[in-house]
């Protein structure tokens, strides 16, 4: 049974109008969600179990003022997708990021319209893509300043890349296999309890708008706009809390003191 609630999720997501089955309704639905529910990992800190079923997604992320990572934002997403009669599947990913990739702990979507797919990806963090990317190999899409392509890569499948200053960066890498709810289940469990996610030892959050973003990594908080970025570190009480609500609409709902410590930078290597 479908026990999505299309009204209460535009409005979430400030979604203007009524949605189209086309690209740019893929587009404007993909843009609303991404500038309005944030990037975050904060239940994960705090041991709450991080809950995938369509009514727990709709309970964190659309009826209280909270975000999540990526099983939620691209699943909360994906059922979107679905209810409103687009043709949509899950992918998983394995994160390449740091240089040394893990499993494939990473989910987003593949949509078809017509005769064309689409990646369309609300749920990682400060490198997000800005808007659904055609999947054609070798293609760069360019949005907001954002470079993209997927390339092939063996024995990957695909490889997401964004141009960076120093070049083209490996994002993530995919194929087309099926993806079942065990798959996301097992991913899922793994980067919220494993002592080697970093979404158990890291603060994390993001929140993309119209001119840039917001992202927070442990204390440090950056604010990159149209004409340049800033970046200060928050303070470790009370106040990072405030900064959470104020810079990405985020209600704890807890006591700063019941978030864990975190590991120094010279004890974890950095």
């Amino acid at each position: 049974m479908d026990t999505f609630k299309p009204g209460s999720y535009l409005a979430r997501i400030n979604h203007p109008g009524d949605i189209k089955l086309t690209e740019e309704g893929l587009r404007s639905l993909h843009r609303s969600q991404l500038f309005s529910i944030p990037f975050e990992n904060f239940d994960v800190l705090l041991k709450r179990p991080v809950l995938l079923d369509p009514g727990s997604l709709a309970s964190k992320l659309v009826d209280r003022p909270r975000g999540g990572y990526c099983f939620e934002l691209n699943g909360l997403f994906l059922h979107a997708l679905n209810h409103f009669g687009f043709t949509a599947r899950a992918l998983l990913a394995r994160v390449h990021l740091h240089g040394v990739h893990g499993a494939r702990g990473h989910q987003l979507s593949l949509v078809t319209i017509g005769s064309r797919q689409w990646l369309a990806d609300v749920g990682f963090g400060g490198f997000n893509m800005r808007e659904p990317i055609p999947f054609e190999i070798n293609r760069e899409a360019a949005c907001d300043g954002q470079r993209l392509r997927i390339v092939r890569r063996q024995p990957y499948g695909t490889m997401l890349q964004a141009l960076s200053e120093d070049g083209w960066l490996d994002l993530y890498s995919f194929d087309l296999e099926h993806v079942g709810p065990a798959d996301i289940k097992q991913g899922n469990y793994y980067s919220s309890t494993h002592p080697d996610s970093i979404f158990v030892v890291n603060r994390a959050a993001a929140l993309s708008n119209e001119s840039g973003r917001v992202t927070l990594l442990n204390y440090t908080l950056r604010i990159v706009e149209a004409d340049g970025f800033r970046v200060c570190d928050l303070p470790d009480d009370q106040r990072y809390l405030d900064a959470l609500k104020s810079h990405f609409g985020i209600d704890l709902d807890a006591a700063y003191d019941q978030l864990p410590p975190l590991v120094s930078a010279e004890d974890d290597g950095k």
